[in-house]
């Protein structure tokens, strides 16, 4: 018994020891966190999604409040909303963001790419990449089995009928939780653009022209058309594979006319109107005309 009672006793006197020390140390080291950081999360959508490039929302709202300017803060799912309440709580002037939305580039529909092999495995891109080419014979197109549209919080991605997934710009926060999770890197967040023009190449193929075209049908050939015709100078040439530089692309389409294979993707644009070519018949000389009367 008396053990019992001894052993109490100094467990007791153990926690009340420990309790007292973390009390002290605490007090020590107690910092006082910006209140401003609770009302900044407070007005903050909370998806905790990472697409301002911050760890979450607290972090987010903990930068805002020790920048000295938002320039380069944008929380992507509040939008220019949310910044103004995170810019009047700090004090500071909103800063301007870009409106982006993702896009895959990849064109390769089963008319373009057929299916070559069977896949019975798990249905995740992240497992299938690890075998090779996949169900056809591109080593860089999409995988078709969804781990975008399941790490979306956003419903913003679902996939089409023609196997490759489908971005409704509309829903689309560019988070870049898709991006991070596509194993092949086939999307990427770029300028939404006025009233959601854009212009990118819908490919990922960095094979020599004749094996991409093999691959699929609408695959990049490098063939750099695009570039020569481009006036702005928006297209560079890298491993055989076209890329539009969406801040010096002024949309003029000039790129996507001339591409042999389709590969690049103008979206949204109106329908271009079909100039007549053909020259209005000529009336017949008066001579002539009195001659097939008689």
């Amino acid at each position: 018994m008396d053990t019992i009672l001894m052993s109490i006793l100094v467990l007791g006197g153990i926690g009340i020891i420990g309790a007292a020390v973390l009390y002290v140390v605490s007090r020590r080291f107690y910092v006082a966190e910006d209140p401003r950081i609770e009302q900044i999360e407070q007005v903050l959508p909370g998806a905790n999604c990472g697409g301002c490039g911050r760890s979450g929302c607290h972090d987010f709202a903990t930068a805002c409040t020790q920048a000295s300017s938002l320039d380069g803060l944008n929380c992507p799912v509040g939008g220019a909303t949310v910044m103004a309440k995170v810019a009047e709580i700090v004090g500071l002037a909103a800063g301007a963001a870009t409106p982006m939305v993702a896009v895959l580039k990849c064109n390769g529909t089963c008319q373009f790419r057929p299916q070559t092999s069977t896949y019975d495995g798990p249905s995740s891109c992240a497992v299938l990449n690890t075998l090779g080419a996949g169900t056809t014979d591109c080593a860089y197109g999409c995988l078709g089995c969804g781990d975008c549209v399941s790490v979306c919080n956003f419903g913003a991605i679902t996939m089409g009928e023609d196997g490759l997934p489908v971005v409704d710009q509309d829903k689309c926060t560019a988070c870049g939780a898709c991006v991070k999770a596509c194993p092949r890197r086939l999307l990427e967040l770029r300028k939404k653009g006025p009233r959601g023009m854009r212009v990118y190449v819908a490919c990922s193929n960095k094979d020599k022209g004749a094996a991409a075209r093999k691959a699929c049908q609408a695959a990049c050939i490098g063939c750099s058309k695009c570039a020569k015709e481009c006036p702005h100078e928006a297209i560079t040439i890298d491993s055989n594979l076209s890329y539009i530089d969406f801040n010096k692309c002024k949309l003029c389409r000039k790129c996507a006319d001339v591409c042999p294979t389709h590969a690049i993707l103008a979206v949204n644009f109106p329908v271009k109107k079909v100039v007549n070519q053909e020259k209005p018949a000529t009336a017949a000389p008066a001579d002539a005309a009195s001659n097939n009367q008689a």
